[in-house]
């Protein structure tokens, strides 16, 4: 997993999650209250729910509570690896937000930390999870 958490607030602006991704070479950053996750933010979720907002977009300033996704997916950081892994590709998610026991947030767990430092075959199959569940919800 990744650790320390880079995570914004709900107050933190589009502008700077967006910078903060930026800095630290991430595209995903949990968003907290009092050090418990209330959900997450993508570049995806930039893209989509601000820059290309249906009727308008929202500007740089506004804050990310608008845009987040609230349903963040945690696993436990005594979980095991393959565990997670199904989970990513159960939830089709390529990012879970690592947690301790006491819910508080300690890190991320992406496909790529499972291919590099796991196994490349595991990450290999819930990335082909994720993307068969993607393929079969895709209008025709």
């Amino acid at each position: 997993m990744s650790s320390p958490v880079i995570s914004a607030t709900p107050e933190t602006t589009i502008r700077e999650a967006a910078e903060r991704m930026r800095e630290n070479d991430v595209g995903a950053l949990p968003v907290l209250q009092l050090g418990r996750p209330i959900g997450i933010v993508t570049d995806r979720d930039i893209v989509i729910r601000a820059l290309a907002a249906p009727g308008f977009a929202l500007g740089p300033d506004t804050s990310i509570g608008d845009i987040l996704t609230r349903n963040v997916i945690t696993c436990f950081v005594d979980q095991d690896a393959s565990e997670a892994a199904a989970l990513m590709g159960e939830e089709r998610v390529r990012r879970l937000l690592v947690i301790d026991r006491s819910g508080t947030a300690v890190g991320i767990l992406s496909v790529g930390d499972i291919a590099e430092h796991v196994s490349e075959e595991l990450a290999g199959q819930a990335l082909g999870e994720i993307s068969e569940a993607r393929a079969r919800d895709m209008p025709n």
